[in-house]
């Protein structure tokens, strides 16, 4: 059988073998060309211990026992050694050098180089000894004979010591790191040193942890494996493991011992966040004690898994690991991996697993189609709330996956009781599609719509504990060094308020709405106590100015017809919004992104908000063919059908998530969501939904109600409900498109006492009647018409901006509405 001793930097495995004749064999295989490769034989049976070969694949350094239980007696007599740690020249194969022939174990790792580097004829080896001290050994390789390649140096090698007394060790072979932990006066001290291809290696990061590791046997993580041994050892010592992240996070995990026996306990250290979390996991079938092993861990770069078969699979996001509703816990069959069913795991690569006690390694992910069925059939909000993270920032969306998780909010928003999952889904999406652009975006950027988040895990308690920030030491470092630096410093200045807020926003923009009640956006004037600053004409034209910027920008992405009727009209209050949105976040990124410059954030800016109006868009869009909707429903004479009703549903919750977010909504989807209500809803549940600000009148969608309905009972109801309702301002411009007596009778009405408030105390010096060409002996009349005939002559500007409201259109229809409630005819 194959056995997995070793996997390199470039992604090459290393097992071993025993062949026909008990020799042991060693060989190479290359994941990318699926190609594997003979590197050398053994005569004899052995118990490889460790094994690395360099990057060129001219040396092979080997570590192994060399006798079984056997015939240690006969070995033992002799007096050899047990360990013997050789290194030998496999291109050919020729020369081999002893480098340890000792009775404590060693394992060996040469350094790699960075990729695209030209061949080198140095080598570097790290040696490992369970006497807790690490050297590295300097190997110069020549060419002789042609193709032969041989080892220099005939004497002894050049060896420098890197560390001593440490008690445990990791090595992080993409990296070319190794973590080691040394024990410090009352804590034990985490440690890394850096490699660098220069032949250097500095130590460059200092961490304290109150974690309990036993000294008295090395343990080490990714150094190869040996079963009888290190399972001795696992039996005796923490298990332990490090894992970093991409974007910067650097995690600790370790498992600890409990008391009770159907309880496990575990904590990761989230050393980039400055706090470590401890989970009690009460277990659902209680196992004999001696069943029961230890949590395993694995490192998929956005999320830490926690595993222990049979029993539980807990992902813990390292990026967001604050609140819990962001970690998936999985029982039952979704926790269950076939081919893991022990605990003696290692993760030497991100999303890769070595089975130690099988000699076996596996990619290890995490499946979409999984989490969008984990996600239908869950029914906590801690587990939805995970899954939809999970799904919306862990994978990059393809537009299937997309359409899935909008139908999925579509069905699911009256079961979601914690949080807001349209909320959720712009938030989340435009995190994901936003911060790669830019470094040190993803720290003030809103991820989540939530800012906190009592719910619990059913089974799982958690304790969180404030640790002290690791101390890095590191020059024009570059990656991931410089990530965590930065993660590190937004510790420093309490990361969650360096995350933009709406609530600046949101107080300018209440104060505006209750400016717009009042007038229009021709005259719209700021009339609130805010700075001088704030009341300038300069102001409100760059506000509105940043609006056309992002409208101008969603119109370069789309070019193609839309299917629903959304970005056709003037939104000014919308517009107003974007435009606010648009200053107050690039505000906040100037304070703290000084050194991208303003034009680049200028763009992040456009594109963040432009980007929030695509969302709606495409929220709108996947809802509007599910329901197989028309490209234009407004069609007044008519039902809306059961689709309409659920498409305005959705729009009345994406509604309030906006609102909720102080987000502003594509133009034209007040008008649409308005003449979806009128198709849909009772004229007391319409009125209401106005009343209470669900739906907002439009002067698109009023005005086209206004003019193509005839005026039936029901219809003239429904006129005059509306116009009653409509803002001043509005009603100015939309009434004149309703000719109907009690329009006429309203506006009427509305000049009198807009003349008459006018007049104040003054009196009226003269009678100047202007009649019509009717006489009228009408006393009553003749006085109000030529007292208001007076006042017009006075100085009054046309009203409402229409020609023909004046006196005598008042006098005709004070006429008509008298004649009519007489029942005689007005000629």
């Amino acid at each position: 059988a194959l056995y997995i001793v070793n996997v390199e930097r470039n992604g090459k495995i290393i097992y071993t073998w025993k062949g026909n004749q008990r020799n042991t064999h060693i060989g190479l295989y290359d994941l990318q060309t699926k190609q594997n490769e003979h590197l050398y034989m053994f005569e004899r049976d052995l118990q490889i211990i460790s094994c690395s070969v360099n990057d060129e694949r001219t040396l092979l350094a080997v570590s192994f026992r060399q006798y079984t239980e056997e015939d240690r007696v006969s070995w033992l007599l002799q007096s050899v050694s047990k360990y013997l740690t050789l290194l030998i020249e496999i291109q050919p194969i020729n020369n081999v050098r002893v480098l340890k022939a000792v009775d404590s174990c060693v394992r060996v790792q040469f350094l790699y180089p960075v990729e695209g580097r030209n061949t080198s004829t140095e080598s570097r080896l790290l040696i490992v000894s369970e006497d807790k001290y690490i050297e590295q050994f300097d190997i110069r390789v020549v060419a002789e004979e042609e193709h032969k390649m041989v080892i220099q140096n005939s004497g002894q090698l050049p060896r420098a010591r890197v560390v001593d007394d440490l008690i445990w060790a990791q090595w992080d072979m993409m990296e070319q790191r190794l973590f080691y932990i040394v024990p410090k006066e009352s804590k034990n001290t985490l440690k890394c040193v850096q490699f660098y291809p220069d032949e250097n290696f500095n130590s460059i990061l200092e961490a304290h942890l109150d974690i309990s590791v036993n000294d008295t046997q090395l343990k080490l993580v990714n150094f190869g494996y040996d079963y009888c041994q290190d399972q001795d050892i696992a039996s005796k010592s923490v298990n332990l493991q490090v894992f970093t992240s991409k974007a910067g996070g650097l995690c600790v995990c370790c498992s600890l011992a409990s008391d009770i026996p159907d309880e496990i306990m575990y904590s990761i250290y989230f050393l980039h966040k400055g706090y470590n979390k401890t989970f009690t996991v009460s277990l659902e079938r209680a196992e004999s004690h001696h069943q029961l092993k230890e949590v395993a861990f694995m490192n998929l770069d956005y999320y830490v898994a926690a595993y222990l078969p049979g029993q539980f699979l807990h992902l813990l996001n390292i990026q967001h690991p604050d609140l819990l509703c962001y970690s998936l816990f999985l029982t039952g069959e979704d926790a269950r991996i076939d081919m893991l069913q022990n605990c003696s795991i290692q993760s030497p690569l991100t999303s890769t697993v070595l089975d130690c006690h099988e000699g076996s390694m596996y990619a290890v992910s995490i499946s979409d189609t999984a989490l969008l069925q984990f996600l239908q059939n869950s029914k906590q909000d801690s587990e939805r709330l995970a899954a939809l993270h999970c799904a919306l920032l862990y994978f990059r969306l393809t537009e299937d996956l997309e359409m899935q998780i909008i139908w999925w909010i579509s069905e699911n928003l009256s079961t979601c009781h914690s949080f807001d999952p349209i909320q959720e889904f712009i938030i989340a999406s435009l995190y994901c599609r936003m911060c790669a652009e830019t470094h040190n975006l993803d720290k003030l950027l809103p991820y989540t719509s939530l800012l906190d988040w009592i719910g619990v895990i059913p089974g799982v308690t958690c304790a969180t504990d404030i640790i002290s920030v690791p101390v890095l030491d590191f020059q024009n470092s570059k990656g991931f060094w410089e990530k965590l630096n930065s993660n590190l410093e937004s510790v420093k200045y309490a990361e969650p308020h360096l995350h933009y807020h709406n609530t600046v926003l949101r107080r300018e923009w209440r104060s505006i709405l209750i400016c717009l009640l009042h007038c229009s956006f021709g005259d719209f004037c700021f009339c609130t106590n805010q700075r001088e600053e704030r009341r300038t004409t300069a102001y409100l034209r760059n506000i509105f100015e940043n609006a056309k910027k992002v409208l101008s920008h969603l119109d370069t992405w789309d070019s193609e017809e839309r299917l629903i009727p959304l970005f056709q009209e003037e939104d000014y209050q919308q517009q107003l919004l974007m435009g606010l949105m648009v200053a107050h976040l690039k505000d906040h990124l100037m304070r703290h992104l000084q050194y991208v410059g303003k034009k680049k954030i200028d763009q992040i800016v456009l594109d963040y908000v432009a980007n929030l109006l695509n969302l709606v868009h495409r929220i709108m869009k996947e809802v509007w063919r599910r329901y197989q909707l028309h490209s234009c429903i407004f069609c007044f004479d008519e039902r809306g059908s059961a689709g309409e009703f659920a498409v305005f549903r959705i729009m009345s919750r994406i509604l309030e998530a906006a609102n909720g977010m102080c987000m502003p909504l594509p133009p034209g989807f007040h008008t649409l969501h308005l003449g979806l209500g009128v198709r849909c809803l009772p004229l007391h549940t319409l009125l209401h939904y106005i009343d209470t600000g669900v739906l907002h009148l439009t002067e698109t969608c009023v005005r086209k109600l206004l003019k193509d309905l005839d005026n039936t009972e029901k219809n003239e109801k429904l006129k005059f409900s509306i116009v009653m309702r409509l803002p001043e301002a509005l009603g100015q411009k939309v009434r004149q498109f309703w000719n109907h007596p009690i329009n006429a009778n309203f506006i009427a009405r509305k000049y009198v006492k807009f003349l008459l408030e006018k007049l104040g105390n003054r009196q009226c010096s003269r009678p100047v009647p202007e009649r019509l060409s009717v006489p009228v002996e009408f006393l009553p009349l003749n006085y109000l018409t030529s007292m208001l005939v007076e006042i017009e002559n006075q100085g009054v500007h046309l009203y409402e901006k229409q020609d023909h409201v004046n006196v005598r259109f008042v006098e005709e229809v004070a006429l008509k509405h008298t004649m009519m409630l007489l029942g005689l005819k007005y000629s």
